[in-house]
């Protein structure tokens, strides 16, 4: 029991000494966890000119404050005397760094392909892209996983590895867009007057001079119901919102020129034809199927 209190009492007087070393340790790793939080706004106004890529800032700004956050307990650890702790747990992350590594390989490939992500110039925080079956808006490209926000407001998480490694749509990488739209009309309706009038209604609403093309149509095939055609132009847009509105809006415009011009756009149809003289007597059939059943009863009695 003597020597547990002469223990404590040593353990005492060790901790009373240090008590500065304490305080100075602990001042620094609270500069530097202050310090690492808010590196992103100085890197952004430092090299915000200079790169103009968000997901660039980002990571450089993560791994900044990373690395200052590491350098304050480093400067603690010195501090507080605890060098040879400090080359002991150095020497022993050397050691187990090659276990980690590959116990951790998908991470690491995530991290990897992360890094790849944020410096690649066709991709970046903003845009609208479509990949693996996933539309959206890129909200955040990190050193784990690429977030996607789709147009219904649900958020979408996929691993950078999937990203790099599989094909994407950038509709914001180009500011104009060609829209395609189909329809058919009767077999009755003058081709050529359909085909004027839809140019015509198209090229009204949607101005191609600025692009300098012209409204394609073209008659596709002979439907069941309808010949069919297709047409197609361009707008000013870089999301799928803008797509579909155009698209929309022109299935409108045509379908009220057509109404005004008497043009119909069929819906399936179905012809049923009747043989004459060729009545179905269905009493008849079902009075000698009962005669047929009870015939059968009798001969099994």
């Amino acid at each position: 029991m003597d020597k547990v209190i002469e223990k404590l009492e040593l353990w005492k007087d060790v901790f009373i000494k240090n008590i500065p070393n304490i305080a100075i340790a602990l001042v620094v790793l609270v500069i530097a966890y202050f310090a690492s939080r808010n590196i992103s706004s100085l890197i952004n106004r430092t090299i915000g000119s200079k790169i103009k890529q968000k997901s660039v800032r980002d990571l450089v700004s993560r791994i900044a404050s990373g690395v200052i956050f590491l350098l304050g307990l480093y400067f603690a650890m010195t501090i507080l005397k605890f060098d040879d702790t400090l080359k002991t747990i150095v020497s022993a992350a050397g050691v187990s760094g090659i276990v980690i590594g590959l116990a951790l390989q998908g991470t690491l490939s995530n991290t990897i392909s992360g890094v790849v992500l944020s410096f690649r110039k066709n991709l970046n925080i903003g845009n609208w892209v479509e990949t693996n079956d996933y539309a959206g808006e890129v909200i955040d490209i990190n050193l784990n996983y690429f977030v996607l926000k789709e147009a219904d407001n649900n958020m979408v998480v996929i691993p950078n590895k999937i990203i790099l490694e599989s094909p994407f749509k950038n509709y914001s990488l180009t500011q104009e867009m060609r829209i395609s739209v189909t329809c058919g009309v009767e077999y009755g309706a003058d081709l050529e007057a359909v085909k004027k009038l839809t140019i015509e209604t198209i090229g009204t609403k949607f101005d191609q001079k600025k692009f300098g093309k012209d409204v394609e149509f073209y008659f596709t095939e002979f439907g069941d119901s309808s010949i069919n055609f297709l047409c197609r132009f361009w707008i000013d847009g870089e999301r799928a919102l803008h797509r579909w509105q155009a698209q929309s809006t022109a299935i409108i415009e045509i379908k009220k020129a057509f109404d005004k011009e008497g043009f119909n756009i069929p819906f399936p149809m179905r012809t049923l034809e009747f043989v004459p003289n060729n009545n179905l007597n269905i009493t008849k059939n079902n009075n000698q199927e009962e005669e047929k059943a009870k015939n059968e009863k009798v001969e099994n009695a």
